[in-house]
């Protein structure tokens, strides 16, 4: 596993149109099992990658923003290939353009990106086994109780 300040990834789409680099470690990593994450992304959940949108670089093409509905009303803005639509990243509403959620499989090694964490647990789907690794919670979490405290710092300066 490589060190914050060493850590540098790449990914971009299934056509190669868009292409990023994180500059970074991300701040965290969920494995969201929500209803809304499945569906989204026709799995039984989604793992992001959640890294402060200064430290994504793009390569080669912007993605383009599409607003989908969310279960709370607010709405997501999923970053997508124009030419192959495939989603990239994501902002909610809450944090806005501050924080992108990475979907670590479009990077180019997604072994590097482990969950820390899965959340919305309550609804993931019965044949998921979560033995042995990271933390799992029902719903939601505090950032306090889980986040390292270099991601915690992080978080602050972003003014989020």
């Amino acid at each position: 596993m490589q060190d914050e300040q060493n850590f540098s990834a790449e990914g971009g789409c299934a056509c190669g149109g868009v292409r990023y680099r994180l500059a970074s470690r991300p701040l965290f990593v969920h494995c969201c099992h929500c209803r809304w994450c499945q569906r989204e992304s026709g799995a039984a959940f989604a793992l992001n990658a959640l890294i402060e949108a200064g430290r994504v670089e793009i390569l080669k093409a912007a993605p383009t923003p599409v607003v989908t509905p969310t279960h709370s009303g607010k709405g997501q803005e999923f970053h997508r290939c124009p030419k192959c639509q495939v989603a990239l990243w994501s902002h909610y509403a809450g944090m806005g353009g501050k924080v992108c959620f990475i979907r670590v499989g479009t990077l180019d090694n997604p072994d590097l990106l482990a969950p820390d964490i899965h959340i919305f647990t309550s609804t993931k789907q019965a044949w998921v086994n979560l033995e042995g690794g990271a933390p799992a919670v029902a719903e939601y979490y505090s950032k306090k109780d889980y986040w390292p405290e270099a991601s915690l710092e992080r978080w602050r300066a972003l003014g989020a």
